[in-house]
Order: structure tokens, then C-alpha cells, then sequence
């Protein structure tokens, strides 16, 4: 469906097309308002809805639907979208403060979770991956590495993403402390004001919670021009951490599971987004941060969890 129709199931009404502010879904920003894509099918967006105004209610500087006369959010067709308001604010720039300002949000809002999923987010059970899945994607990443002369040992990439396979079975069984969260937590889902404002809970999902912490070690960084072309180095994850820490505690088991844990995610997050999009690889800075995330992952005993 097009721009000037979604926009007019909210009320707004335009002439011409509306650009997505977004590369990657369609995200409009009109007047002081963002409509975009959200959970689907509806009731999955109501359960999203009402886990981030509980959030809201506890504290949490969290983007909320705005009221309007219509429903929001609605389904459209075969999709569902929201709308709300505009959050202004700084883009993050990597500072030491606004670092440690990300870890604490999210350590916040870990410790908010219930321990049963009472908003009843949809489950993670992402541990099928399969040795040929690797061999595919490897592949595709090979030819990556050779086209644009990046410097990415791929026989030990490829290694460590098949021993990632094997232990799938073994990290599902793990006694690891589940969480509702926002997940896909970015620098690019974040607005500094005083403190950080997650603009973006859609992704929300049950979820062990040092798999939400793994994600935010490997792509904090990716696809935002404010932010640095690279991870967080091993002393801005001590700051990160040191924030995260403030407001939760990890257990043994985590802390033991912590680098089977980066692998598993870097397996499911990071290995397709390296293998399907070659315009990434076009650009330099995105080059540089797929080196980076490798290293980090090659060096992940430089960053611990405790």
C-alpha cells in the first residue's frame, strides 16, 4: 500500500508521496507525528502496546502510541502500523556519557520483566540453523571479502559459525534468565535528551536477556551516521556494562554461557546481515564495522559481563 493511503487510515491527508526516513521499512514522519510499521497481525501489536505503556508508567522514557480519533494501531491490509509522536533529541555521538546513559535504560528496563511473559510477547526460538546455512551464507560473504579487498579471515569466521550450530541445541537447554524487552536495542532507536529515549519498541519479544545484551555488544553501531564505524571498544563495553550493572545481576550461568551467547547471536543477527546486502558493502563506513564485529567476535574475552 501506498504513503498517501496508509497516512490517510490515520487522518492525515496528502497529495503527493511520502519518502520513508527510514531505508529500510517504511517510516513517515508527518508534522510532529511517525507512522510505521509495528507488530503484526493486530493483536500482536495491542500486546506490544501494552507492554510499552506499562513501561511508561514505570518510568521508562518510552515512545507510547499518540490518541487519535482512529484506532492505533491498525492493520492494513497484511500489514500493521502506529503512530507516534515525534520524540526530539540528540542522535547519540559515542560519548562516555550517553554510553553508560544506553546501558542503564536497558538494565532498567530488564528489571521491569515479569518472569512468566505477562504481555505475552512472542517467544525467541531461533536455535535451527543448519551446517549448509553457514556454508551459503560463508559463501556469499567470501565473494563480499574478495570484491571489496576487506580484510576478514573467513575460514575462521566460517569455523566458529559451524561450532555456533553445534551448541545450539546445548544453549536452548541453558538455564538463562528470560526477559521482555524492546530488543533491536540500537543506537539508531535511541534520542538524547537528558537521558536516552527509546523511539523504536517495536521489536519487543521474550527473550533470554544476555542474548538482548549480545545484540547491543555486536550492532549498537550499525547503520547510524552519528555513530562510530566500529563496536564498542573493550573500554566503552566496561561503560555500557557498568550501566546495564547498575540495575541487574547476572548469574553464574549467564556469565559461564556469556561467549556461546555473542556466537549464537552473531550466528542469527549478524551472519545474514553480512551475506544478503551487498549495498553495505558498498559503503565504507558498513565495511568497516563488519571488520569490527568480527574482531570483537574473534576477541570476546576482551568483553566480559561481570
Amino acid at each position: 500500500m501506498n504513503s498517501i493511503a496508509i497516512l490517510k487510515e490515520f487522518g492525515f491527508y496528502v497529495a503527493e508521496e511520502q519518502e520513508s526516513i527510514y531505508p529500510f521499512s517504511p517510516v513517515y514522519k508527518l508534522q510532529d507525528y511517525i507512522i510505521k510499521k509495528t507488530q503484526y497481525p493486530l493483536e500482536k501489536a495491542r500486546k506490544l502496546v501494552r507492554y510499552t505503556k506499562y513501561l511508561q508508567e514505570k518510568g521508562i522514557p518510552v515512545v507510547t502510541p499518540v490518541s487519535l480519533t482512529t484506532s492505533n494501531p491498525k492493520q492494513i491490509e497484511d500489514a500493521c502500523y502506529i503512530c507516534y509522536p515525534f520524540i526530539n533529541g540528540s542522535h547519540y555521538q559515542g560519548t562516555e556519557k550517553e554510553i553508560i546513559g544506553a546501558g542503564e535504560l536497558l538494565g532498567r528496563i530488564h528489571a521491569l520483566s515479569s518472569s512468566q511473559n505477562t504481555f505475552d510477547l512472542s517467544d525467541y526460538n531461533v536455535f535451527d540453523f543448519y551446517h549448509h546455512e553457514v556454508d551459503d551464507h560463508m559463501k556469499k560473504i567470501s565473494d563480499f571479502v574478495s570484491i571489496y579487498q576487506v580484510n576478514i579471515p573467513i575460514q575462521k569466521l566460517k569455523d566458529l559459525l559451524h561450532t555456533a550450530v553445534k551448541n545450539q541445541e546445548k544453549l536452548k537447554k541453558t538455564s538463562l534468565k528470560w526477559v521482555e524487552t524492546p530488543h533491536d536495542y540500537k543506537a539508531n532507536n535511541l534520542v538524547f535528551q537528558s537521558k536516552p529515549v527509546l523511539i523504536d519498541p517495536d521489536n519487543a519479544v521474550w527473550i533470554p536477556r544476555t542474548f538482548d545484551l549480545a545484540l547491543a555488544l555486536l550492532l549498537f553501531h550499525n547503520e547510524f551516521p552519528s555513530a562510530p564505524d566500529r563496536t564498542f571498544t573493550p573500554k566503552e563495553w566496561k561503560l555500557f556494562l557498568a550501566g546495564y550493572l547498575k540495575h541487574q545481576i547476572l548469574t553464574n550461568t549467564e556469565i559461564k554461557a556469556w561467549e556461546e551467547t555473542v556466537l549464537h547471536v552473531f550466528l542469527d543477527e549478524v551472519m545474514w546481515l553480512m551475506a544478503e546486502v551487498e549495498e553495505d558493502w558498498e559503503r565504507k563506513e558498513q565495511r568497516d564495522l563488519f571488520v569490527s564485529v568480527t574482531e570483537t567476535l574473534f576477541h570476546i574475552k576482551d568483553y566480559p559481563v561481570y
